[in-house]
């Protein structure tokens, strides 16, 4: 199976331009974003590939601004080399280093992250990944059961799992983030981890301290409801993936299940929500 990589290019200096075409490409099946200097490259699977659905992803945006695309067909056996060549090391809140099997440890750091990124999306580089990595390490995770949807390369349960959970279920329903998770969780040295390949069916029925979500608002929207199911009284949900003006419209539906905001973060527009499940009676 190979991978295509769509070259977008802009003509527009407002950087939320860009983040509108990745949102809609993101829901019309794209995993990998990689920002550019001229716009950014977007990745989705040869087998994925929808070219009506795409078109009308982008259909509107024309009028807004002036961008233009090219496409090429990446061969997987080259994709190992694209990421070794683009990915770097990254640091959260000096606390955390995030780097690539190919890096040299950093063991003055608290914690350290070791990803193989492969073809999943989630290597703390984009904004999302980054602002929920920051709230697991304001939050306090120890002794804490977690649950993570939309795992990616299970770096949100691996971090989890090293700031004190007890144990992590990290469930993503592409298998090549299920087989990367997997790869991951022994390369750091977590096996408390539970990699499921599935979606908000695979979640098991149990109850979680913590939900993880960074995925995108649609996902979010309809998936809300089975969190609430799962996640204690008084429990923590982190969500991410999305605008600051979905904010609203999310935490609409959290409040039909009894989840209530707290706090958000914002990062280039992208934003990020804990919200709490208020005590049921």
């Amino acid at each position: 199976m190979g991978y295509y990589e769509f070259i977008f290019t802009l003509q527009s200096e407002e950087d939320f331009h860009r983040d509108l075409l990745i949102n809609a490409l993101a829901e019309a099946g794209f995993d990998t974003f990689e920002e550019t200097s001229a716009g950014f490259n977007a990745y989705i699977s040869s087998s994925e590939l929808d070219q009506e659905k795409l078109n009308e992803a982008l259909l509107g945006y024309e009028e807004m601004f002036s961008f233009s695309y090219e496409k090429n067909l990446i061969p997987q056996k080259n994709w190992n080399e694209e990421w070794e060549s683009n990915f770097e090391p990254l640091t959260i809140k000096d606390e955390c280093y995030v780097r690539a099997t190919f890096h040299a440890p950093r063991p003055e750091f608290r914690y350290e992250i070791v990803i193989d990124p492969k073809m999943s999306f989630g290597t703390g580089h984009h904004q999302t990944t980054t602002m929920m990595m920051e709230y697991i390490l304001e939050e306090d995770f120890q002794g804490k059961t977690v649950l993570d949807m939309g795992c990616g390369t299970g770096i949100l349960a691996i971090l989890a799992r090293k700031t004190g959970a007890v144990a992590a279920t990290a469930i993503d329903y592409d298998p090549i983030c299920y087989d990367s998770a997997i790869e991951n969780t022994h390369l750091n040295n977590t096996p408390e981890i539970t990699v499921l390949c599935g979606s908000k069916e695979a979640i098991p029925n149990q109850s979680f301290d913590i939900i993880l979500a960074n995925i995108n608002r649609n996902i979010l929207l309809d998936q809300l409801s089975s969190y609430a199911v799962v996640l204690k009284n008084g429990g923590s949900l982190f969500i991410s993936g999305f605008y600051q003006e979905d904010i609203a419209i999310l935490e609409e539906e959290a409040q039909l299940h009894s989840l209530k905001k707290i706090s958000s973060k914002q990062l280039d527009n992208w934003a990020s929500v804990k919200f709490i499940k208020e005590n049921l009676k």
